[in-house]
Parts: C-alpha cells; sequence; structure tokens
C-alpha cells in the first residue's frame, strides 16, 4: 500500500510553502488510494515549542487535510533512536567529536581543498578523547564514511541508490547512484539531544511503513546520507518524490527564518483555505 507523510517540526508557523508540500503528500496517498501520516519531528529541544505544535494540527485541518492518529511525536521516542545510534556505535562506525560548531566552521573556511574536506573532522586522538571525556566535554556522535565504506563493502557502496519520482535541484530523477560521500561525516546523535535528523527520519519512516517521501527538493541531496543509513541499519529504501518550492515575489523560497507570511496570517486577513489551495494548485 502507498503510505507518505508530512513530517514538519515545530519551531514557528506554517506558511504557503509547508502548504504546498503537506497537499502534494496528501493529495497523492488520495490519489493512490493510500495512507496520509502526520509526524511532528521535535527533536531539537532549544526550538521546537508546544504553540507551534498545535499551530499545525490547526493549519492543516483548515487546509482540509485529515491524517491517522496517533500522530507521532519524535520527541516521545528518543529512546528508539539511541538504540539506533548505539547500534551504530558497537559496530564502530562513530567517533566522537568534541569540537564546537565554530570550530567546524573555521575548518570549513581553511579546507585546502573545499568544505568537503573539512565535514570530514575525523576522530580526535586517543589521548585528546581521554582527556575531553575526563573534563566532561560535550560531545556528538559522527558518522564514519570510512568505516562505514568497509563495513559494506566496495561492492554494496557502490550499488547504494534510490529511485526518484520528482526531481532535484538539477533535474535529477529516475534511479540515482547515491552519493553519501557528498555529505561528509554526519552528526547522527547530537550534543543536545542524543539523535539527530537522519537518524530519527530514517528510523520512523522505516518503523511507519512509509512507502513514498514526499518533500521540497532542498532536502534531495539530504537523500544520499539517509540511503546510507538505512542500508546500515537494515532498513528499506523508500520511493522518494521531491517536488519544487515555492517562492514569493521577491524570488525567494518562502522560509520561517525569513519570516513568511504565515497560514495563520492568511486566515487572519480573511484568504480562504479554498482560495489558497486554487492558489497552490490544488
Amino acid at each position: 500500500m502507498f503510505v507518505t507523510r508530512f513530517a514538519p517540526s515545530p519551531t514557528g508557523r506554517l506558511h504557503k510553502g509547508h502548504a504546498f508540500s503537506a497537499l502534494s503528500a496528501w493529495r497523492a496517498a488520495r490519489d493512490a488510494g493510500g495512507r496520509f501520516l502526520l509526524r511532528i519531528e521535535d527533536i531539537d529541544p532549544t526550538r521546537c515549542r508546544p504553540e507551534f505544535d498545535v499551530g499545525i494540527l490547526e493549519d492543516l485541518a483548515w487546509l482540509g487535510l485529515d491524517w491517522e492518529t496517533p500522530v507521532r511525536r519524535q520527541s516521545a521516542h528518543l529512546a528508539d533512536y539511541a538504540a539506533a545510534v548505539d547500534a551504530l556505535e558497537r559496530r564502530g562506525l562513530l567517533y566522537r567529536c568534541f569540537r564546537t560548531r565554530k570550530e567546524i566552521l573555521d575548518a570549513i573556511g581553511d579546507a585546502p581543498h573545499g568544505p568537503a574536506d573539512a565535514a570530514r573532522p575525523g576522530p580526535h586522538s586517543a589521548e585528546d578523547e581521554q582527556r575531553f571525556l575526563a573534563e566532561g566535554r560535550p560531545f556528538a556522535w559522527r558518522l564514519s564514511l570510512d568505516r562505514a565504506r568497509d563495513a559494506l563493502g566496495g561492492s554494496a557502496w557502490d550499488a547504494l541508490a534510490f529511485v526518484e519520482e520528482g526531481r532535484g535541484p538539477g533535474g535529477e530523477a529516475g534511479l540515482i547512484t547515491a552519493r553519501p560521500e557528498t555529505a561528509g561525516d554526519v552528526v547522527l546523535a547530537r550534543k543536545d539531544a542524543g539523535t539527530a535528523y537522519h537518524v530519527a527520519v530514517t528510523h520512523d519512516d522505516a518503523l511507519q511503513g512509509v512507502t513514498h517521501v514526499i518533500r521540497g527538493e532542498d532536502l534531495f541531496e539530504a537523500t544520499h546520507i539517509q540511503v546510507l543509513i538505512q542500508a546500515l541499519l537494515g532498513l528499506p529504501t523508500p520511493t522518494y518524490r521531491h517536488h519544487r518550492l515555492l517562492t514569493g515575489p521577491d524570488g525567494r523560497r518562502f522560509a520561517k527564518r525569513d519570516n513568511s507570511v504565515t497560514l495563520a496570517q492568511l486566515r487572519a486577513d480573511g484568504v480562504s483555505a479554498a482560495a489558497l489551495r486554487a492558489e497552490l494548485g490544488f
């Protein structure tokens, strides 16, 4: 059965771009006679707020969407993600990274061969690691691409791929060879949350039986590393369908950080859900 989801983070109110993405997934599920899930990705304790969680439900209901219940909220399942991280750590695929965000950014600026090199800082020396642990310094767990390649074997690494039914930012479509090396040694467990986006999303897509991931093309590059994590954890790879991003009159895509007009504001201004759906092509 066709199963897809809309998975926003409650870090602000939804805007037109969110509405387009949610409607795209909801319509695809209806057209396929499948299931539409809502998942709240609230693993960031510093930015996620309960009022935005409530706002998501209000906005989607106003749009005319319905979804299965109960809604999965990732903050209630941190132990699940910790278990996945532990499984990778026990296999020696992760390493502790004590570097601060500033140190990583500085390394990117100093990298002799560009950002890709700096995105793979590598383990600390054994002496430094023991000293940092003794000092109680916080650390993140990073996935070692070198160890992951060795664990899978060269042939399995080269066979990593996914099906793209939509398009990537460069027009990519069809069967696409995954290039996880472009992401570098990504963080799989953050210092403040015990997990990170890539682990939580791959775990939940598999757990919830998601067959089609429908999302904006800005997340196309994330697919490459997620396919690797799926292979390492023995999880299925869904079909992906990335869609275009909506832009405002200034040509910039809608984004929370740019204070894009929210659905709540449109509603307060008297815009009807039917009018917005028509504007968005639904």
